[in-house]
């Protein structure tokens, strides 16, 4: 086994050369020379003992045995980024990171920062993804905002209680098959979320609460993620189960409406979770986010809200994301 690790700049310049399938191009990106780029690869070739480009012409491609290498290179490089900059804004108190789950910053939270930045226009932000909560332990983040159930270790607050019901885009109210009865949408598409580790399917549940336990799906549409699944029934592909917190904007601007009267409470939602490191959670500015999210999420839900029981506060997350 080879026991030289390779130099950081070698790494760089063929990881930038593979995902630009070019010399020129990654020399421009490193802001090197394309000579200094074909050096660091034909060294990096030489230190692990194999071909890792296919040149021809121009542009140049992996070999087979670079494809895993190339996986397991670019993330040292993420980690090592991520790395650097925890330590560049260790001390710069004004920044707070928020990490949260792609579809719950798409129509949750980024509509409501404007409110955020108006009040507090001196923190400044970095917004990033989480996928799941397994790599939470990884992620460098101060609050992060997560979906589940509330069966995993850890601190955890719920941002608010989560219904279900169906919506849908008000042309297919208009349409050939109106929506009267849940009876009526064995006529339509239902749009579900099959990915077990992101969501749970509610609409059996639904369908008994509503009374109809028996109605036979004819056809059906699957995503395996909420957000594209929310847009499909806003461009009139068919009806989805909305999750309150995730559809209010879209009910209030009228791209969504809900068909029905029945809603279905869950034991899921989304959570507030905080840094693994104690003194990040004691920041001012994380107590400031905390208690700006709860509120500005109760006053959205409150407007125009059914009478509903209270919010359960604190809970365990489960290793889901949405």
């Amino acid at each position: 086994m080879n026991q030289q690790l390779p130099p950081f700049s070698w790494l760089q310049a063929f990881e930038a050369t593979a995902r630009n399938s070019s010399f020129t191009r990654a020399a421009l990106e490193l802001g090197i020379t394309q000579a200094a780029i074909s050096h660091r690869i034909r060294n990096l070739e030489e230190l692990v003992g194999t071909k890792l480009f296919v040149r021809d012409g121009n542009s140049v491609s992996l070999t087979t045995a670079a494809h895993d290498f190339l996986a397991s290179i670019r993330a040292v490089i993420d980690e090592v980024r991520l790395a650097t900059d925890r330590v560049s804004h260790h001390d710069r108190g004004e920044v707070l990171t928020v990490a949260a789950t792609g579809t719950f910053q798409i129509k949750c939270l980024i509509p409501l920062l404007p409110l955020f930045r108006q009040k507090y226009p001196n923190i400044k932000l970095r917004i990033r993804k989480l996928s799941s909560i397994a790599l939470n332990q990884r992620f460098d983040y101060d609050v992060a905002i997560q979906y589940g159930k509330g069966n995993s270790e850890g601190r955890a607050e719920r941002v608010c209680r989560e219904e279900v019901f169906p919506v849908c885009s008000p042309t297919l109210m208009q349409g050939k098959y109106k929506l009267r009865t849940p009876d009526d949408l064995q006529r339509h598409t239902i749009i579900r979320v099959v990915s077990p580790v992101i969501v749970w399917d509610e609409w059996p549940r639904w369908f008994e609460a509503s009374g109809h336990p028996n109605v036979k799906i004819a056809n059906e549409l699957f995503c395996d993620v909420l957000y594209p699944s929310i847009q499909a029934a806003i461009d009139g592909l068919g009806v989805v189960m909305g999750r309150n917190l995730l559809v209010k904007h879209d009910l209030d601007a009228g791209r969504l409406v809900e068909p029905f009267s029945t809603r279905l409470e869950t034991d899921s939602g989304y959570y507030l979770t905080f840094s693994a490191a104690a003194e990040r959670e004691k920041r001012p500015i994380v107590t400031i986010f905390r208690d700006w999210l709860i509120e500005a999420v109760r006053d959205v839900m409150n407007a125009g809200a059914r009478p509903s029981s209270s919010v359960p506060k604190t809970g365990v997350l489960s290793p889901t994301g949405a």
